[in-house]
């Protein structure tokens, strides 16, 4: 979520016109029963809804606020409520799904395999991403060493873990080890490899023990996640299929994205990995590597412009504020 907001943020800034505030937010537990409509109820005092620890949501209120998440979507109508109220306007943009009406917010960003439709709604493929030429070419500078001795071509290798769509158990876990090592050996690859938090530990265990040796490098979880510099050296991309997020992402190098599908899924992302691999960005891993061109993905960049528009920000920049539930 909170790559998502960055992504779309960057975007709307440009070249630096406009501040970016990032705040994280979570709802207090006297009020985690709550339904979304109630959230977005107006409120005089929109803190009242937060857990200790959240981020101070108040004056000086931004020209806009980008929401992604439950929690953000009612945080992001109760805080443009209060706003108005004292005659303010904050220009409210929330990516994915609101579960609540589109009515309630100036724009919805949400990914066209979700299927909402509306007048202020605005789909894209996949979600905003970061991956920008400038990121990649700093990343590219910043990690280059660290895979200096890993044979070419380079994979980076993106690893899940379960969600509400996939089971990312032992098994799957032992199978993708299979491939990985087993395309080492026949292409004399290298391996960059990244898991998630969402890895879980008894899986880690299996990808650590087994992804080992000359050509493989795993990222030992200690200091900067390398992410960003394997996908900006990678001459191939390996990605779970359980992330939107780590698929549009390696969609904007241009480097073709082979995808490891878990087990399960369902029809949104059956419809997601479907127009990926429609539109030339993805084929499915299969333990070999092929290369194709695409020209890369940067939905964040196509509709920075057209926000821009909408909120008024062609003449006039103002601060911008992030605004996402952890």
């Amino acid at each position: 979520m909170e790559n998502q907001v960055l992504a779309l943020a960057e975007a709307v800034a440009g070249a630096g016109d406009l501040e970016v505030v990032l705040k994280r937010a979570q709802v207090a537990p006297s009020r985690a029963w709550m339904p979304e409509a109630l959230l977005a109820s107006p409120v005089a005092n929109p803190a009242a809804h937060l857990a200790p620890g959240s981020d101070p949501l108040g004056p000086p209120w931004p020209h806009m606020l980008i929401g992604c998440g439950r929690v953000a979507a009612g945080l992001s109508v109760a805080l443009r409520e209060a706003a108005r109220h004292k005659g303010q306007k904050i220009f409210t943009v929330q990516c994915q799904d609101p579960r609540i009406s589109p009515a309630f917010f100036d724009l919805v960003v949400p990914p066209a395999h979700d299927g909402l439709v509306g007048e202020n709604v605005l789909p894209i493929l996949g979600a905003p991403g970061r991956v920008t030429p400038a990121r990649l070419e700093k990343q590219a500078a910043k990690w280059r060493a660290s895979v200096s001795n890993l044979p070419r071509p380079l994979v980076a290798v993106l690893i899940g873990g379960t969600s509400h769509a996939y089971d990312f158990n032992e098994q799957a876990a032992g199978d993708l080890c299979d491939k990985l090592t087993a395309l080492r050996e026949a292409a004399n690859c290298g391996l960059a490899i990244t898991a998630s938090r969402r890895t879980g530990a008894a899986n880690a265990r299996i990808l650590r023990t087994r992804l080992k040796g000359e050509g493989i490098w795993f990222w030992d979880e200690e200091g900067e996640n390398p992410y960003y510099g394997m996908l900006a050296l990678a001459d191939h991309i390996v990605v779970t299929s359980d992330s939107t997020n780590m698929v549009t992402e390696a969609a904007g190098t241009g480097a073709p994205i082979h995808v490891a599908h878990l087990p399960g899924g369902s029809k949104k992302f059956r419809r997601f990995h479907r127009a990926m691999e429609t539109r030339g960005f993805t084929r499915p891993f299969d333990g070999t590597l092929s290369s194709w061109t695409y020209e890369p993905l940067n939905e964040a960049a196509r509709i920075a412009p057209r926000i821009r528009a909408l909120a008024g920000l062609r003449t006039a920049p103002a601060p911008a504020l992030s605004a996402v539930s952890d």
